[in-house]
Parts: structure tokens; sequence; C-alpha cells
């Protein structure tokens, strides 16, 4: 059940991170209409959606059969009850499983192409995914202030990893679009990305475990946050890489297509390192 459960964690954050991201860095990476590109985007982020909610579904189902202890209770509606009015993670969950049913809905309609509303959606949904997990841990000011801060980690993590995803669309078929400049505006926002990603992180393990870093080092929840870390690290080692060389890209485009979808699947292995991260305990210190 635990690897069914990191498993849907894993695929749901992904999703909502991604669905999120691209339609914040859309506008900030190309300012005028590309017909091409947002036909494949709203494709894409269709599917997005349809997965979200099915492994938020699932995600659901999973949660009631580990506190029932018992698979049949998933299923069972009174025990569903139950577990949406009377637990945290449900209250929250029934909200956040409305929100994206609500987006499912309006993707199907021409309002699908209104931004705002979009963009509204998907921050109500990336936002009620703060308080599933360790951001539940505390009560009072502290529990508000650690959802809030987990708020701002995700929005930075879901802005990259959605608009590097945005930015392997557009390298795959780059006519048309001038790359050194996109390329440009996305390391700029890349800057306040980063900054946010390390203060929100670092606040995050302090609360969490007590500690600037957990131990002990080689297992368990600070073995996991390491690869975590360094996978980020790579991703930032890659992202300076292209960076630095913004000037030739339109020369060597099959090497930076190949850069920035590493990139894009190191972010994800990171997100897998983080809903592993959610199913164990953070070794707080006494």
């Amino acid at each position: 059940m635990t690897s069914a459960m990191v498993l849907c964690r894993f695929l749901h954050f992904t999703v909502v991170l991604m669905l999120f991201g691209a339609w914040v860095f859309r506008p900030l990476l190309l300012n005028r209409e590309s017909l091409a590109l947002d036909r494949r985007l709203a494709s894409v982020c269709r599917w997005l959606t349809a997965v979200a909610l099915l492994s938020g579904v699932c995600w659901l189902l999973l949660i009631t059969a580990s506190m029932a202890g018992a698979w049949e209770a998933a299923f069972d509606p009174a025990t569903l009850q139950l577990v949406l009015t009377n637990t945290f993670f449900g209250q929250v969950w029934g909200w956040h499983l409305l929100i994206n049913g609500v987006l499912m809905a309006l993707l199907l309609t021409p309002l699908g192409a209104n931004l705002p509303i979009r963009l509204t959606l998907a921050s109500l949904l990336l936002a009620t995914l703060a308080p599933v997990g360790h951001g539940a841990m505390l009560d009072g000011l502290n529990g508000q202030l650690l959802i809030l801060n987990q708020i701002v980690h995700l929005t930075c993590v879901g802005i990259w990893l959605g608009g590097l995803m945005l930015l392997v669309m557009i390298l795959r078929q780059p006519t048309g679009h001038t790359v050194s400049v996109i390329l440009q505006r996305f390391s700029g926002v890349g800057y306040a990305l980063v900054a946010g990603l390390v203060i929100t992180g670092l606040i995050n393990v302090r609360v969490l475990t007590g500690q600037f870093w957990p131990t002990p080092l080689w297992s368990g929840f600070a073995l996991i946050l390491l690869i975590k870390v360094l996978l980020v690290v790579v991703m930032l080692g890659l992202a300076l890489f292209n960076r630095l060389r913004i000037k030739d890209c339109e020369q060597r485009m099959g090497a930076l297509k190949s850069s920035v979808i590493m990139e894009w699947l190191l972010g994800i292995g990171a997100v897998a390192a983080v809903s592993l991260l959610g199913t164990m305990p953070p070794m707080v210190a006494a």
C-alpha cells in the first residue's frame, strides 16, 4: 500500500505542478500569440488535468484504505464520507478534488481559453496540496506559517517544472521562435525561483526536524532529502551552463534540447523524492 501511495503522490504532484507552471510561464516566455504552440499546450494540459483528477481520486481511496486497514474500505461510501468529513486530509482533499473537477470541466468548454480563470483554478489546486503531508504536522499559527511556506515552495517548484515542460515543447518545434530571447526570459525568472526554493526548503527542514540538516545522514528521511538536493544541484548546473551559452544557442539546438530535457527529467526525479519523503517521518530532533 505504501508503494502505491508513493506512486500516486508522485504522479499527482507532478501533473499539478507542471499544469500550474506551464500556464504561468506561457505569457512570460512568449508575449505574443503562437497558435501551434497554444493548441499543443491546450491538449497537453487537458490530459494533465484528467490525470490529476484520476490520481487525486486514487489518492483518496488509498488514504481511506490505509486509515481503515482494509482495501475494501476504499470503496465503502460510509467510510469514504467519514474520511472526507471527519479528517483534516479529507476536508482539504474534498475541496482539492472539487477544484480539479471544475478545472477539467472548464477545459472542455470555450471558457478554457481564458488564462486568468485557468490560472486561478490551477493556483487553488496547487495551494490545496500544501496542507497534505508534513504541512499538517503543526497546529495553530506555526502550522499556518508552515503551510504558507509550503505553498511558496510548491509555487517555485511548479513554475520551474512547468516552465521546463513548455520550454521543451518550444525547442521541439523552434521554427518562428527566437530561442535566445526565450532562454534569457526563462533564466531571468529562474534566479527568483532558485532563491525561493532554497529559502523555503531550508525553512521546511529546520521546522520539521529541528535541525539545519536531519540525521543520521545516510538513512531514511535524510538520505532521500540528500538525493533530492543533489538532483536540484545538477539541475542548477545544467541551467547555468545553458545560461552561459545563450549567445550560440541557435547553433547547438540539438545539445540544448537534450540539456533542457535532462533538466526537466531531473526535476521530475526530485518530485519523486519528495513523494517518498511525504510518507516518511522527518525525525524531529528532541
